[in-house]
């Protein structure tokens, strides 16, 4: 297998485990577990499956001050995306607060483009237009009410946090294995969401879990969405890049828009539907951009046009 198709089938899996935060948050959420509790479980549990197999397989757990100078803020940047995003499940349906993520893939280009000057073509410009009308779909809900304000404040401070961490994992000279890496990222992760327990007040204090049921549920998030996803990640990172492998992520919203409606009964609608597909669009383009022509471009402006004329007609 190449690496060009390796990191892509690794970024696939990446996408669609991350995808399953839904399914394991909120039904403890609807057990009256705290997001802090929620992720120190999440975070607790993984830690201890990856250390057992390090020790079994004898891995080592040795790194270098260079080393942790690194580790320390991703694990930091992967906490903070993680904290914000679970909270904003509390003022939004997760599937919405998911897809809104997504713009994760167009805040790494754009980041990359400015500070480590990769050029921006037309293509990557109008990819960043079209996500913008997309976010404006999905900022006014099914109901026709406006979504919460902090929810998307929330969600967009996720998106960055995430999008920096693909970044400087991509940037860093680490070349540890991603199963040492996603040890000691999620290590740093679990002392931040402490810090955050024993400071933000008793909404934030960690709950015990008491039923099978919880634990079941903190299990999954450990494997799945953060385990699985995480090792993957790291290996499309260093296999096809960064940008790459954020575009993946294209799977991540629809994993969880499809989780929402059938199993939570979120509300889908046009609109929803309509802002979900331009940015998923928005962020194929910037993959497919190289291959795509100015009068190629034209064309899907025309449409895209349309589209929001009919959209404003909707009630």
């Amino acid at each position: 297998m190449n690496s060009k198709v390796k990191g892509t089938l690794c970024g696939i899996g990446a996408a669609v485990s991350y995808g399953l935060n839904p399914l394991g948050a909120l039904p403890l959420y609807a057990d009256g577990i705290n997001t802090n509790s929620v992720l120190f479980y999440r975070y607790g549990i993984a830690v201890i499956l990856l250390a057992l197999f390090m020790l079994s397989t004898k891995k080592s757990f040795a790194v270098s001050l260079k080393e942790l100078s690194v580790l320390a803020p991703l694990g930091i940047l992967f906490s903070m995306s993680s904290l914000t995003l679970f909270d904003s499940f509390h003022y939004m349906d997760a599937g919405i607060a998911c897809t809104l993520l997504f713009v994760y893939p167009v805040m790494v280009a754009v980041i990359m483009a400015v500070f480590f000057k990769e050029k921006v073509t037309l293509v990557t410009s109008f990819s960043i237009v079209m996500a913008l009308f997309g976010i404006a779909l999905l900022y006014r809900g099914g109901d026709g009410v406006s979504l919460n304000t902090l929810g998307v404040f929330l969600v967009m401070v996720s998106s960055l946090t995430y999008a920096l961490y693909i970044i400087i994992l991509n940037k860093s000279f680490l070349r540890m294995s991603s199963l040492k890496l996603t040890f000691y990222v999620l290590s740093f992760g679990i002392i931040l969401i402490i810090i955050n327990s024993i400071f933000g007040g008793d909404s934030a204090r960690i709950q015990m879990l008491s039923t099978v049921r919880t634990w079941a549920f903190a299990s999954m998030l450990a494997l799945f969405p953060t385990v699985i996803s995480l090792l993957l990640m790291t290996v499309a990172v260093h296999e096809i890049g960064s940008t790459p492998t954020a575009v993946m992520g294209a799977l991540e919203p629809l994993t969880a828009v499809v989780l929402g409606v059938t199993l939570f009964g979120e509300q889908f609608t046009s609109r929803l539907g309509c802002g979900i597909m331009m940015i998923l669009s928005a962020v194929i383009l910037i993959v497919l951009g190289g291959s795509i022509s100015l009068n190629r471009i034209t064309v899907v402006l025309g449409k895209f046009g349309r589209v929001l004329i009919k959209h404003w007609r909707w009630k």
